[in-house]
């Protein structure tokens, strides 16, 4: 077992096997693990938001959002080794953590940033191999590009791995 690498929130990191990585607090944010299996080299993003182009500042970070955040992951992964058209991915998180009686689509974060985070994976013909996401739960996971196993983790819940 390698090392565990701290992702925080609006951040991407990315490791070789055997190393893992870990984010916490999942809410209304995605955990993005992307990797390529044969190079076992593989990245952990944290998204907060589904969109950069609804928030103009450019010093807003391009890991917090859904397309910037991928992109520049995908962009990380080619660097460090990984093969383009091997890279696969799976998703943890997108909660509601709130119940507010509400149509307005502002306050389904959650739902916004796993839909976005699916569209942006279709658009570069990354496949997605499974995901744990909405309900009304905060999750940790910790993902290992050697195996490709996703640790889910949630007060209440049994553990998971997909």
């Amino acid at each position: 077992m390698g090392e565990i690498i701290k992702v925080g929130m609006a951040d991407l990191k990315t490791c070789k096997a055997p190393d893992g990585l870990i984010t916490l607090g999942l809410g209304s944010c995605v955990g993005v693990a992307m990797w390529d299996p044969l190079t076992r080299i593989g990245g952990l993003l944290h998204l907060m938001l589904p969109d950069s182009k609804a928030i103009s500042s450019p010093t807003t970070k391009i890991e917090k959002f859904a397309d910037t955040g991928i992109d520049e992951m995908v962009k990380q992964l080619i660097v460090l080794g990984a093969n383009r058209s091997r890279l696969v991915a799976k998703i943890a998180g997108g909660a509601t953590m709130f119940q507010i009686q509400s149509r307005n689509d502002i306050m389904k974060i959650g739902e916004r940033n796993v839909q976005a985070t699916i569209e942006k994976l279709n658009q570069l013909n990354i496949r997605l191999l499974a995901q744990d996401t909405g309900e009304n739960y905060g999750r940790t996971v910790t993902f290992f590009p050697e195996t490709g196993e996703f640790h889910i983790r949630a007060i209440g819940h049994d553990n998971k791995i997909i």
